[in-house]
């Protein structure tokens, strides 16, 4: 099959199940209740949100710098930044897609050595990419498990109801184990026939690619200042959820939440990223309206306005961000 028709069924796919996730999140709201939420909305709050939402993609741009300076220290700030915003633009279209566009303008960005090749590869921006999403993904579930730890009577509910591992079938870890198992026997294969030449060296020559990328971090100045960022990245998303918080304190619902159940919504609804529907609709709205049914006896109709406006909000602000760096890219940078 063509590729290009794989692409658009797996599009077409994900953006069905994203379509089925919000048809089964909505039809249990009030239609009445959620217009009336909207109205008493605190909205200083939100457009706050959104702003720190802008600054997160900064940050998290100067952050992969960090991890590519070691192969090309000509990467500017700005280049990250942009392909960081178009990146997450393209993705509330289609999922996933945005990861290979913002490796492109990043490559497209790149300097040239003597020999006029570039110096970083997209195997290479690969790697730090998936440096990056491996160190995001072990931050996250060191913080779930801190929360659950500290707080395990209040939200530990989470994970003993809808979200509870004994849930996931001994099929799952099955595939899981088979899955290393084939991978570790690829690698295997290609490093024994990396000297034929042919396809199996250029395999081998990606891998080795790839593996350069992921060893930028022991290569990277200053390892200290790309933890920092990491901690003002979760920071800016606890508060982001706060201010939903707060800009929805006229709701009787939502009054007694605190600031530490903003970082726990914050915290779990970073799961929903692990399903690739396009923008995490559907996929955000059941993972926090869940949550907030299982912790605090909100009704799955309330809780869908929180997370409307949490996501949506920043939805929003991707588009515009994305639309903005697009146009400096294609229009005005030289």
């Amino acid at each position: 099959m063509d590729k290009k028709v794989k692409n658009i069924l797996s599009y077409a796919f994900w953006g069905a199940v994203a379509v089925v996730l919000v048809y089964f999140c909505l039809k249990s709201v009030d239609w009445g209740q959620f217009w009336q939420a909207l109205e008493t909305c605190k909205w200083e709050y939100i457009i706050l949100s959104m702003f720190l939402g802008a600054l997160v993609f900064y940050i998290r741009g100067c952050r992969w710098r960090m991890l590519l300076l070691p192969i090309d220290p000509s990467t500017s700030r700005l280049t990250c930044f942009n392909s960081y915003n178009i990146c997450m633009a393209v993705n509330l279209a289609l999922p996933r897609a945005g990861e290979v566009v913002k490796l492109g303008y990043v490559v497209k960005h790149s300097s040239k050595d003597a020999e006029g090749k570039r110096l970083l590869t997209f195997d290479k921006a690969l790697g730090t990419l998936l440096t990056e999403r491996v160190w995001d993904a072990v931050t996250a579930l060191g913080l779930a498990a801190v929360v659950l730890v500290t707080g395990w009577e209040t939200f530990g509910k989470a994970f003993s109801g809808n979200y509870s591992l004994s849930a996931v079938g001994s099929k799952v870890w099955w595939a899981l184990g088979g899955a290393i198992v084939l991978l570790a026997g690829f690698l295997a294969l290609s490093w024994a026939l990396r000297n034929k030449g042919g396809v199996w060296g250029k395999v081998w020559g990606f891998i080795r690619g790839i593996w350069d990328g992921l060893g930028t971090f022991l290569h990277m100045k200053n390892a200290w200042l790309f933890i920092l960022h990491t901690i003002v990245i979760w920071v800016f998303y606890w508060l982001m959820t706060a201010c939903v918080v707060w800009a929805l304190r006229d709701v009787e619902a939502f009054r007694s939440l605190t600031m530490a159940d903003a970082f726990f919504i914050a915290v779990i609804g970073s799961i929903s990223s692990v399903v690739p529907v396009p923008g995490g609709f559907g996929a955000y709205h059941g993972v926090v309206a869940g949550a907030l049914l299982s912790i605090w006896n909100i009704p799955i109709g309330t809780g869908m306005i929180f997370a409307t406006l949490a996501h949506e909000s920043q939805a929003i602000t991707q588009g515009l961000c994305g639309l903005a760096s697009y146009l400096h890219e294609n229009f005005f940078r030289k």
